[in-house]
């Protein structure tokens, strides 16, 4: 057994600097086949920072506090997405190979939630695409993500090869 509170949980951003708070509540408990993440977002943060997919893993999003919107697609497309809101109290479940982002679209609010995910804590990072805009064949499509030595992400484009590091 191993009990935490979230306040003594460390945080830890993403590199893409898309929230000011995440907190890795299942590194904190030692979690194996399941992983759990407190967010506070401000107006404008996110909590992934963009269209993207796990293939290998679901996941549910419980927002405690204030209203979240979700982008969801069955595609790897941005066009393709449909609004979905998720107010305090409610919950949020995507499969594995469902697109979806999340963010806080309010002015003034934050949200506060949590995310989870299994079968897995950790990431396969393979596992994951994300939909960005490809500088290099100037399409949008999916990308695959890895995480480098120094803990960077970086995305490659699935119809050019196209490599960029964040």
């Amino acid at each position: 057994m191993r009990k935490v509170a979230i306040d003594d949980v460390d945080v830890e951003r993403s590199p893409l600097g898309v929230h000011s708070v995440r907190k890795p509540v299942s590194d904190a408990l030692g979690t194996e086949h399941f992983a759990m993440n407190y967010f506070e977002l401000k107006p404008g943060e996110s909590f992934s920072g963009g269209l993207h997919t796990h293939h290998d893993q679901e996941e549910v999003f419980y927002v405690l506090e204030g209203e979240a919107t979700f982008d969801v697609a069955d595609e790897p497309s941005s066009e393709a997405t449909e609004p979905v809101t998720v107010s305090a109290g409610e919950v949020i479940r995507f499969p594995p190979g469902q697109y979806q982002e999340g963010y806080n679209d309010d002015e003034e609010e934050s949200v506060v939630g949590f995310a989870f995910g299994a079968p897995s804590s950790k990431h396969d990072w393979e596992s994951i695409e994300s939909v960005l805009h490809c500088s290099e064949c100037g399409e949008e499509t999916g990308h695959g993500l890895s995480l480098t030595d120094e803990n960077r992400f970086e995305f490659t484009c699935q119809e050019c090869g196209n490599e960029v590091t964040f």
